[in-house]
């Protein structure tokens, strides 16, 4: 069993949860996942590593509770335990002296491109930061990036904080700098990643990407995490999870990302309608 160590919503709806894994956190590199199970015989999710500390054995991840799974991950509370930390799982993320990187990020994607930027810039990279999210309220670990970054750029969707829009305007960010780009790296939703792909693509700037498809065992056995990068399949698990942006078959990914959707959302309705029932029932006796 793996025991919670802190549980907490750091924004609305988006949670952290540092496990002690010690195992994991010797072994952990930018880049890597895990795959946790909230109980026994309960399905497996990969999350993103977002921080460890070999230290003291301890690994974190942030998250969004969008199923029954991750609702579950996000009502432990510290001093719990869950049954299952399988990792860290995939290729480390690529890093190397390049220049000046911009690390684009929204969403849980914020947390899992921290140690990514935070080894580039060790590296001697410039590190040039551009977080998106719908309206300032949620953005979080600015701090932490900041510290890291030779320069943070926000972009949101209600202009609360920094350009209004989102990702559609990189281009338009890109020239402000008025410095060459040496690579681009995305994290965050599917859409983010994408976009960022299309935004990029005419400019000729090498982009990599985290992929994020369905996944069920993590090491290349079940074929359930297939992608198709420049015309060949590959599994995001052991290939990847880091992809050339431009090669991605996206409109697949999409595609398959959407298999498992009822199955994801129903729980939450269902739960939440028993919930209500049981409350009025409760009322009436």
């Amino acid at each position: 069993m793996f025991r919670v160590i802190a549980s907490k919503m750091i924004v609305p709806n988006m949670h952290l949860l540092t496990l002690a894994a010690p195992a994991v956190a010797r072994e952990a590199k930018p880049g890597q996942f895990v795959i946790l199970r909230a109980e026994e015989e309960g399905e497996r999710v990969p999350l993103s590593l977002s921080d460890w500390d070999a230290q003291s054995g301890t690994i974190t991840v942030v998250f969004m509770s969008i199923g029954s799974t991750t609702g579950r991950l996000a009502l432990l509370a510290p001093g719990a335990s869950i049954p299952t930390v399988v990792g860290p799982l995939g290729n480390a993320t690529e890093i190397e002296n390049y220049g000046t990187v911009v690390c684009v990020c929204g969403c849980y994607g914020i947390g899992s491109i921290f140690p990514i930027a935070l080894a580039l810039k060790r590296k001697g990279n410039r590190i040039i930061t551009i977080m998106e999210a719908r309206s300032s309220y949620l953005f979080y670990w600015e701090e932490r990036l900041e510290a890291i970054s030779d320069k943070i750029i926000h972009i949101t969707r209600d202009g609360t904080k920094g350009h209004r829009g989102h990702v559609g305007r990189l281009p338009e960010i890109l020239r402000g700098l008025e410095e060459p780009v040496d690579r681009i790296i995305a994290n965050g939703c599917t859409f983010l990643m994408k976009r960022t792909s299309d935004e990029t693509r005419p400019l000729g700037i090498k982009t990599m990407v985290s992929l994020n498809p369905i996944m069920i065992d993590g090491t290349g056995m079940c074929g359930v995490c297939r992608v198709t990068v420049g015309s060949v399949t590959r599994f995001a698990c052991v290939h990847g999870p880091d992809f050339d942006a431009h090669q991605v078959d996206w409109e697949e990914l999409l595609q398959r990302r959407k298999t498992y959707m009822p199955e994801e959302v129903v729980p939450l309705r269902t739960s939440r309608c028993e919930e209500r029932h049981f409350r009025s029932q409760e009322g009436k006796s």
